[in-house]
């Protein structure tokens, strides 16, 4: 193989930060993964990380937005959201009691993915929910 061309495959979108985005996103990670078996899991994945950005940063302003990519190779699947930042923290996953009506989704995000990195900066920041097609690669197996 050529040391510039890759089997990875990346789609990008951007959003207005409206709460309606949540579902458009959904559905487009969706028709990216229909034919993936880790498309469900993407699919609430995304959700839970683009309705966070709208909710907990300034993507949910007046005029903010976040940001989607999705990456396929034959190794992971990998989503990411992209927020507007604007808050004095970055994202921390914690493990609540199932009754918290609050601070669960980046548990749940956890849960399901392979591996989660939250990479913070000036601009925002990027929460990346990895699946590996061979649980082997990272976290717990599936």
């Amino acid at each position: 193989m050529h040391e510039y061309t890759s089997n990875a495959r990346v789609w990008g979108l951007s959003c207005p930060g409206f709460p309606e985005e949540v579902s458009r996103a959904r559905r487009w990670t969706r028709d990216i993964l229909r034919d993936s078996p880790f498309a469900e899991d993407a699919e609430l994945i995304v959700s839970e990380l683009s309705a966070n950005a709208i909710l907990h940063t300034a993507s949910g302003h007046e005029s903010g937005s976040f940001h989607l990519a999705v990456a396929v190779s034959a190794q992971v699947v990998a989503v990411s959201v992209t927020d507007a930042g604007g808050t004095g923290t970055a994202p921390k996953i914690e493990h609540q009691d199932q009754d918290a009506e609050h601070g669960r989704g980046l548990g749940m995000v956890s849960a399901l993915a392979h591996r989660v990195v939250v990479h913070a900066s000036e601009a925002g920041h990027t929460i990346t929910a990895e699946l590996f097609t061979d649980a082997g690669q990272g976290g717990h197996p599936c």
